[in-house]
């Protein structure tokens, strides 16, 4: 027995045929099986989900707490294996192997696509076998994103259609609208083509004036994508806006006697090509001189008193400013001054004699407030001086007697 063992140890018994060492695929199996024989006892598994944008790279990472050497392995949606620790079986040569450790498989998937999007297992040979799977999701940002204008030119006061389209997305996309800085709210419709999304959001602007030339802004809210937009400008078409200003005189009163002149400036889209003046419910004074848009009046008299309009048109329509003219005296500003003038130095005088009774009030405040206290009289004079009240008394009978038998009598 001792010499069998012996050789047994050493060799094979002469004659003896081995079977041929097994291919290395078939020894991992085996390693496998071997593993689920181990004890899995405190193993767990961890994974987390995958978001990714189409086309980029995913990686899933299934890690071990507490290993004790088992076998990890990580399979596609199909259940087909995509790496065995470190080998991969499947030939998709997108799964590339990041880490491989005892406590770590993580892979890479490069160039991600729609059809890659599902739960993906990974697997630990424990007693018994432990699984748990992470769920790879597909963003895919909009493929266009364009802004239909029912008018391009629009005149002030309508109502236009503005519609913004983003196609092929996933999840939908949420649509914004600004027009300049301030945001307007859309009506959003959204279509279904099998895993894509297409989103129309619909815009009813009433425009002015003040929008000529603004942006109009379609903005997609949309978790693959950042600041993504589109925008379209605003032409509006308006009436002309009037002003009707005075040259000269520049200061003071339209006086008999004196020019006057105004200009008239107009604005609008398009500019406006017919301007004129003239004179309200009455006949324009023959001599008025009109030179384009200004009005020249060289000598002013009282008839000619009035209101006078400028007035403009384009295409949109016509507007007009007015100014009322009032022909004063030739003497009207100077007599004017001279008021002025007796007026403020009257203001200043009372001004003057204000402050002085109000410093006369508090000097005499102040003297009464010193001189405030006790009055004495000069009845019973020596009365202060006694010892005792009873010669009080008679110094103040003799101090009356003293004062009568002072008194003397004129003839």
């Amino acid at each position: 027995m001792a010499g069998r063992a012996q050789r047994s140890a050493a060799g094979p018994a002469p004659g003896l045929l081995l079977p041929p060492p097994p291919p290395p695929l078939l020894l991992l199996l085996l390693l496998a099986a071997a593993a689920l024989i181990r004890t899995g006892d405190g193993q767990n598994l961890v994974t987390e989900d995958v978001t990714v944008v189409e086309g980029d790279v995913a990686t899933i990472s299934c890690r071990v707490k507490n290993s004790d050497d088992s076998v990890i392995q990580l399979l596609n949606p199909n259940r087909q294996t995509i790496y065995f620790r470190d080998f991969r079986p499947l030939k998709d040569s997108r799964f590339q192997l990041v880490n491989f450790s005892n406590s770590e498989l993580r892979v890479s998937l490069t160039n991600v696509s729609i059809s890659d999007e599902g739960r993906y297992f990974c697997q630990l040979y424990t007693d018994p076998p432990q699984e748990i799977y992470t769920t790879i999701t597909v963003l895919v940002p909009p493929r266009n994103l364009v802004i239909d204008i029912q008018k391009e030119i629009a005149v002030e006061g309508e109502e236009i259609e503005l519609n913004c389209t983003a196609m092929a997305s996933r999840p939908a996309t949420t649509i914004r609208w600004f027009k300049g800085n301030k945001e307007l709210t859309g009506k959003s419709e959204v279509e279904q083509w099998s895993d894509m999304y297409t989103v129309t959001s619909q815009l009813l602007l009433k425009v002015g004036r003040e929008d000529d030339g603004v942006p109009v802004i379609c903005l997609v809210d949309h978790p693959a994508v950042k600041d993504l937009q589109t925008q379209r400008y605003l032409e509006v078409m308006y009436k002309p806006q009037v002003r009707v200003s005075q040259n000269y005189p520049v200061q003071g009163l339209t006086r008999e006697g004196e020019p006057l002149e105004l200009s008239c400036a107009a604005f609008g889209k398009p500019q406006p090509t017919d301007m004129r003046w003239l004179r309200v419910d009455d006949e324009m004074p023959q001599h008025v001189v009109v030179s384009g848009s200004n009005l020249l009046i060289s000598n002013l008299n009282k008839t000619d008193n009035g209101t006078y309009r400028c007035e403009a048109s384009n295409a949109v329509g016509k507007s007009h400013a007015d100014y009322m003219l009032f022909v004063y005296d030739s003497r009207a500003g100077e007599e004017g001054a001279i008021r002025s003038v007796d007026h403020a130095v009257v203001g200043g005088v009372v001004a003057v004699v204000v402050f002085a009774m109000l410093c006369l009030l508090i000097i005499l405040g102040r003297y009464f407030a010193r001189h405030k206290g006790t009055y004495f009289t000069h009845e019973a004079k020596g009365a202060d001086d006694a010892a005792d009240a009873d010669t009080a008394i008679i110094n103040a009978e003799g101090g009356q007697n003293n004062s009568e038998e002072k008194k003397e009598y004129f003839i």
